[in-house]
């Protein structure tokens, strides 16, 4: 009998799929059928920390692999999980192949090529128009997608439509912080560097769970060599609380009260920076005289912090020695109050002199990869480059830069998110126009999500899958290519701009936003306006051109290879500078009229009335799916009581 020859290990199933080989390009070892043929490099499609990531193409420019990029400012070789497995998404079975077009009468769903998609989509939305005037329409975007497309898509929208409604879903996780900076700073420009975390004595984290949300700028965190004192302000034991020195366990609601009593504190025991003050600022004496009855034990029944705790954090934010950051995320963003309460942080980063400088700041952290570039460049809330439209002299400049007449130029600012659903839901926005966001999962009220389709004589939904919410709603459905499959740039939360790079094919039929776009705009009439604008990279540098003079003035930027090179590069770049502005108001000035900060604060309402809202009585009415709860305060809540 023979006895056969066993496999040598190398030999064996699947073993040839783990054998490894140097990768070049400085990536050390990695399995043969991983080897690149070259790298390049894009910034992360998930959050707004804005790592790089090594991308590993094969022979035809494919993507295969990634690796952190080792030398990026931002991540430093590091990557959370959602940034190692950016690529997984191009893979999904639910993308979007082709135009898809919904029969009213049947609700079955076929397919169009782009040329009758775009004829569809001119037709109904000029109709619409034509019928019901220039607010009959609304579009709503993202802080997905690259600036570039979104400031295509807004102009388009607003210019050659000429529709005035358009938002973008970062206002329901942004507008907070840009309005408290617009007040305070007169812009909203977010004033720190990441380095920040790790030049920062006291660290004081409010509403964030930067472990789990953020889990980089938490490692960066962990690199402060100064042994920092990390105050966690949150109602929750979250995972970034266990990890500090102090959690502040506020009620509920609790944020704004706690921080005007630390206010209070620091202003009583004459611990101000009076110089900066005084050379810096302005409103401090007013601000100065709302904080002092709001002493920690007037405030204790509001925070639930007991008034020796809330001194010991005044001593620690103010202590001269210490150089002091605040940051906050989501938890302040959408909350309660919570421009007030970063009105009040900015507040205390100000009295104590604690911005400009290293390791300082009144600072929001973002959430979405491009949500600095929405509120930027979008044309949705602000004109392009931050501009306003109520103003003429910056409705001209836009005009005479884009060729446009300033007669298209609308100088009625949109409804807001929230605003626009609203009009859609009475019946006075007739088409909506949702792009790569889905508000029929992600808003609030899906019943009322239902009662709004209802009310739309046309819902277009332009997302790289077909199977969301809302698209299975839409009347005509827009395959558009995500992350890996098109060019641009991110901003991230420290204002650095940064570049993504195609390295994907988009399936079947799906098309780039800036691609469909161009497309629309050709089969409406106006693409001569946007012959200029041939390219993701072209319209990188009109943006360049209408940001001059701007607080975010990026004029300095020749292109995207100077991006590359300098490795990210924060606004403002203006023209004479290399590698942008890492941390703002180092000067002591500010975008104002009269450069200097305002204190801003809003009056203090007492305690019952706060704890009235802190735990409301929920009244439900009707039945199925009519029924509908209604938030009820104390008092009425008795009076329905009683009558029972």
């Amino acid at each position: 009998m023979k006895i056969p020859i066993p496999f040598h290990a190398r030999e064996g199933p699947l073993t040839t799929e783990l054998v490894q080989s140097p990768g070049g390009f400085g990536l050390g070892r990695v399995p043969d059928s991983r080897k690149p043929a070259a790298v390049t490099t894009s910034i992360c499609g998930y959050c707004a920390t804005g790592c790089q990531l090594s991308i590993h193409l094969d022979e035809s420019g494919q993507a295969i692999n990634l690796t952190p990029q080792s030398h990026y400012s931002v991540n430093i070789g590091m990557a959370c999980p959602k940034g190692w497995q950016a690529l997984d998404v191009l893979q999904s079975p639910n993308r979007g192949v082709a135009p898809l077009w919904r029969d009213p009468v049947t609700g079955k769903k076929s397919e169009l090529s782009w040329e009758a998609a775009a004829t569809l989509f001119c037709e109904r939305m000029k109709s619409i128009r034509e019928t019901h005037g220039a607010e009959s329409a609304a579009m709503l975007s993202t802080g997905q997608i690259p600036f570039e497309e979104m400031a295509f898509l807004g102009t388009f929208f607003k210019f050659g439509m000429g529709f005035i409604h358009a938002d973008a879903n970062t206002r329901q996780c942004m507008a907070t912080a840009a309005t408290a900076y617009k007040q305070a700073f007169g812009f909203d420009a977010p004033p720190y560097s990441y380095d920040d975390f790790e030049e920062s004595d006291v660290i004081v984290l409010v509403g964030s769970n930067l472990c789990i949300a953020h889990p980089i700028l938490w490692q960066r965190v962990m690199r402060n060599k100064r042994n920092p004192q990390i105050i966690v302000i949150d109602p929750r034991r979250t995972e970034t609380a266990m990890c500090a020195t102090q959690h502040v366990a506020i009620q509920p609601k609790g944020d704004l009260a706690l921080l005007q009593a630390i206010a209070h504190c620091i202003i009583r025991d004459g611990r101000t920076d009076a110089a900066f003050i005084a050379n810096h600022t302005e409103g401090f004496d007013e601000y100065a005289t709302a904080m002092q009855t709001l002493s920690p034990e007037s405030l204790e029944k509001v925070t639930g912090v007991e008034a020796a705790i809330v001194e010991q954090l005044a001593h620690f934010i103010s202590d001269p020695t210490k150089r002091v950051s605040f940051w906050w995320t989501m938890g302040i963003n959408q909350s309660h109050e919570g421009v007030r309460a970063a009105q009040a942080m900015i507040a205390l980063s100000l009295m104590t002199g604690n911005i400009g400088k290293l390791g300082t700041g009144a600072n929001s952290i973002t959430g979405q990869c491009n949500a600095m570039g929405s509120r930027l460049f979008s044309n949705t809330t602000n004109l392009l480059g931050g501009h306003d439209f109520t103003n003429a002299a910056h409705r001209e400049k836009i005009s005479r830069r884009l060729g446009i007449p300033i007669a298209h130029i609308t100088d009625q600012p949109s409804l807001a998110y929230d605003q626009i659903l609203a009009a859609a839901e009475e019946g006075k926005i007739k088409a909506l126009w949702i792009v790569a966001t889905n508000p029929f999962h992600s808003w609030i009220d899906s019943s009322r999500m239902q009662r709004l389709r209802e009310k739309l004589e046309f819902l277009v939904v332009q997302d790289m899958y077909h199977h969301t919410e809302s698209a299975q709603v839409a009347d005509l459905y827009l395959p558009a290519a995500g992350w890996g499959e098109k060019e641009g740039c991110f901003i991230n939360s420290e204002r650095r701009i940064g570049t993504i790079k195609q390295v994907s094919v988009p399936p079947g039929k799906a098309l780039s936003d800036f691609r469909i776009v161009r497309l629309l705009a050709q089969a409406w009439g106006c693409g001569e306006w946007f012959r200029e604008w041939s390219s993701p990279e072209a319209v990188f540098r009109i943006l360049c051109d209408l940001s001059q003079g701007q607080p975010c003035d990026i004029t300095g930027i020749s292109g995207y290879e100077m991006i590359d090179r300098a490795g990210g590069i924060p606004w403002p770049c203006p023209s004479g500078s290399e590698r942008g502005t890492k941390r703002l108001f180092a000067d002591g000035k500010y975008y104002t009229p009269n450069q200097k900060a305002r204190f801003l604060f809003s009056p203090s309402r007492p305690a019952d009335e706060i704890i009235d809202q802190k735990y409301p009585f929920l009244l439900l009415t009707g039945r199925g799916n009519s029924s509908q709860w209604h938030t009820l305060t104390r008092t009425d809540a008795s009076a329905i009581l009683r009558k029972l």
